[in-house]
């Protein structure tokens, strides 16, 4: 390393104070030339402890990894690339980040001006390279001898905190830099922050009062959060809850709401009102309430999934609800009533239904689930129980992409927290289908300085995308078209491939089997073999 780089300076009191300023402690990042000086300096940051730097080869991985992360710790996690294509492999990530309202920070280390648009190595447009997904877009100069890279640095900390503020979800850093690229000096861990920690203004809330008398249901998708559970219980609703709306429990969750939606219980045709929450996706038959011209619709404003309107019926976008009239607490005891009547029966095969069972029920409050978007998440929301553990699933755009890297984000997350707060480190398990796993399988690379982690990822192998198998295209082709261009059955070998990546592999065919499995700490994964 040379002994002096303007790029190093800028770097390392950017990385200090951008930090401080956003509160961000986690930071992703894949090697790279041109963001040498942004890698050194978190590299000296977390060799003192002040935040966590987890290394990734591929900036895909990275990407969601740092989503997971956010996901679970509720902060803004940096992520940290070189120029080129290694941008362009964060769009996956970034989209889904854009569509939840996921808070990352993207630092894109790029060219200097003269070197764009003339066939310079690496270097492309990378300046709102992400489209309308990255609506807040920093293209940073490169810094020079004799600039303030303190002031320069503070400015752009505070700006990309409060772009966070404004809008959740990612905002991009350009930073281009000159040769040489890095220097010994200065250590970011020695560096002093020269900003406070920015946070948000209060918001004057949007209210609206409405008559209690009316049937109504609360409905809660992905992020809702537990203020769909404090509404439903504050008026005597009843509560229908995803699996990961963070609201599928309490008294009035109403475990078997799709069964009742799906065979026409009666009332179905008694409901009169819906009040959204967050992002609800998983149901055909919720979709219809929404719909349905002779039901009241009211969406809450949600900070992280935006305003939720899928039909454009919404009477009211609002944040805060309350009623003018005596409500019928015997709606609620209807729909409870209903709900025992209609239990799932559970099969004695090792299917979908008690893959999620056994998964909940190894689970408690500290450990996470993290689902795929496909299948198994659809089948959680029939059977999963009223349960207070924290479920996680990338909702935002519904892809399948980047499960077990999205997985490992939380993981981290959440061993942080039992280590912040002297708690037993909690599990995560991410349960996926084989070809949600075979997508991302590359993200069983894992970066050893992170440390041991419970982490399981937990298989269901059907032999394909049998998902396709639900939808109308299954009527519409002969079976060999079915087989290969939609459901894609594989051959991999999930045991030699958790061999290669240094995890333990364990092989469940039978409810017993799979209990055990759900007992081993470590990095396992763990392949399931369905039954249907």
């Amino acid at each position: 390393m040379t002994s002096s780089s303007p790029a190093q300076h800028f770097a390392a009191e950017l990385m200090v104070n951008l930090t401080q300023a956003t509160g961000a402690r986690h930071v992703y990042l894949s090697p790279g030339s041109r963001s040498q000086a942004l890698a050194i300096a978190a590299e000296q940051l977390a060799s003192t402890g002040k935040l966590r730097l987890h290394v990734r080869l591929d900036e895909r991985s990275s990407g969601f990894g740092a989503l997971g992360t956010a996901l679970a710790s509720q902060s803004p996690v940096i992520v940290i690339t070189t120029s080129g294509t290694a941008v362009a492999n964060l769009h996956p990530a970034v989209l889904e980040a854009h569509h939840s309202g996921v808070p990352l920070l993207l630092l894109t280390a790029d060219r200097p001006g003269e070197l764009r648009g003339v066939g310079a190595n690496q270097t492309t447009d990378q300046p709102g390279i992400f489209g309308s997904a990255v609506p807040t877009v920093f293209d940073i100069e490169a810094p020079e001898a004799g600039d303030d890279h303190l002031a320069r640095a503070v400015t752009v900390a505070e700006a990309a905190a409060r772009a966070l503020l404004d809008q959740p979800g990612p905002v991009q850093l350009n930073l281009a830099f000159r040769e040489p690229l890095s220097s010994a000096e200065p250590n970011a861990a020695e560096l002093q922050p020269s900003v406070a920690l920015i946070e948000a203004e209060p918001i004057e809330p949007e209210w609206v009062v409405l008559d209690g008398t009316i049937p109504t249901v609360v409905i809660a998708g992905a992020g809702a959060t537990d203020d769909a559970i404090e509404l439903a219980e504050s008026f005597g609703w009843p509560l229908f809850a995803e699996p990961s709306s963070e609201a599928r429990f309490g008294a009035n969750a109403i475990i078997g709401y799709r069964r009742l939606l799906e065979h026409g219980h009666p009332l179905v045709n008694q409901i009169a009102r819906v009040i959204v929450f967050g992002k609800p996706t998983l149901s055909r038959k919720v979709t219809e309430l929404f719909k349905n011209e002779n039901i009241e619709m009211i969406v809450v404003e949600s900070r992280t999934h935006g305003r939720f309107d899928v039909a454009h019926r919404a009477s009211a976008f609002v944040n805060e609800i309350s009623v003018d009239s005596e409500v019928d607490f015997g709606w609620l005891s209807a729909w409870r009533e209903a709900d025992v009547a209609s239990p799932f029966v559970f099969s004695d095969k090792l299917d979908r239904a008690n893959l999620i069972r056994l998964t909940y029920q190894a689970s408690e409050q500290g450990d996470c689930i993290v689902f795929g978007a496909s299948r198994l998440i659809r089948d959680a929301d029939l059977v999963a129980p009223a349960k207070p553990i924290l479920i996680f699933a990338n909702r935002g755009l519904a892809g399948i992409d980047g499960t077990i890297a999205t997985a490992t984000g939380v993981a981290l997350a959440n061993q942080e927290y039992a280590h912040i707060h002297h708690e037993t480190q909690g599990y995560t398990r991410a349960v996926m289908g084989d070809l949600t796993a075979l997508h991302d399988i590359s993200s069983l690379a894992i970066d050893r300085m992170d440390g041991e982690i419970n982490l399981q990822i937990i298989v269901g192998n059907d032999g394909g995308g049998t998902i396709f198998t639900q939808l109308e295209v299954a009527s519409q082709v002969d079976e060999q078209t079915l087989s290969r261009v939609f459901t894609t059955p594989q051959n991999a070998d999930f045991w030699h491939l958790a061999q290669a990546y240094g995890w333990e592999y364990e092989r469940a065919s039978t409810l017993e089997e799979l209990q055990r499995a759900l007992e081993l700490s470590g990095r396992v994964l763990i392949e399931v073999l369905l039954a249907d």
